[in-house]
């Protein structure tokens, strides 16, 4: 039927979930690839074809073997991979971040969608200018999406760098009042309301972004579950 993904785009959005889960935990218990394949019982190229969704289906009992060394149950790690996360906006800077472990955040988060709201989608962090992060966020299954029409212009920056954020935020919620900036709030949270979706932007304290007042309207005007990105 016109409109539904393709099985074997499912099946990869899964996998890519499924990989970037499997690499958080094991990150997190401090296992090396080598490490966790041994106590799995399974050869490190097999994992490291899992984590890298060079394979997108894995056996059952590879992955259950993956489960108890992880400290997880084989349902967790079938729930992570074959959902997304509930509906409504995860709030997240990038901030200190490396494109894997921000990739990895969102794929742990059951982000589905990254809804960029930078003026211009650049950056000297390296990763996280459009065209590689696009690409980034494709390998772990997550979309993204560009809205300039809800970026800082740069007279308004100031405030925010100096220490008068609340300022900034006045300034920019006016703003957005003008066009194009309601019909890409439109587009952002209709959006939100059918799956997890990352507002991102560069500040990793919400409070010195203004995306905070995208976040503030999300939650007040439109009743979506707003929450940050983990650490």
């Amino acid at each position: 039927m016109a409109g539904r993904p393709s099985t074997d785009h499912l099946q990869h959005r899964q996998g890519a979930r499924l990989a970037a889960q499997l690499r958080s935990l094991r990150e997190h218990k401090g296992l090396s690839r080598m490490q966790l394949a041994e106590a799995a019982g399974i050869s490190p190229r097999t994992l490291e074809r899992i984590e890298t969704a060079a394979t997108t289906a894995p056996g059952l009992f590879t992955v259950a073997a993956l489960a108890g060394p992880l400290g997880v149950s084989l349902d967790d790690l079938v729930a992570g991979a074959s959902t997304a996360g509930t509906p409504g906006i995860v709030s997240a800077g990038y901030e200190g971040r490396s494109i894997e472990d921000f990739v990895q955040a969102l794929a742990g988060s059951g982000v589905r969608t990254v809804a960029d709201v930078r003026l211009n989608a650049i950056s000297r962090k390296k990763g996280f200018s459009k065209s590689r992060l696009t690409a980034a966020l494709a390998e772990a299954g997550i979309g993204y999406r560009h809205l300039p029409a809800l970026g800082n212009p740069k007279d308004n920056r100031p405030p925010f760098w100096e220490g008068r954020p609340a300022e900034g935020r006045e300034v920019f919620r006016r703003l957005l009042a003008h066009d194009p900036a309601p019909d890409a709030l439109e587009e952002l949270f209709t959006l939100a309301a059918r799956q997890s979706v990352a507002v991102l932007c560069f500040e990793q304290d919400e409070e010195r972004c203004h995306r905070k007042v995208i976040c503030d309207i999300a939650r007040t005007d439109h009743g979506l579950d707003v929450g940050a990105l983990p650490m």
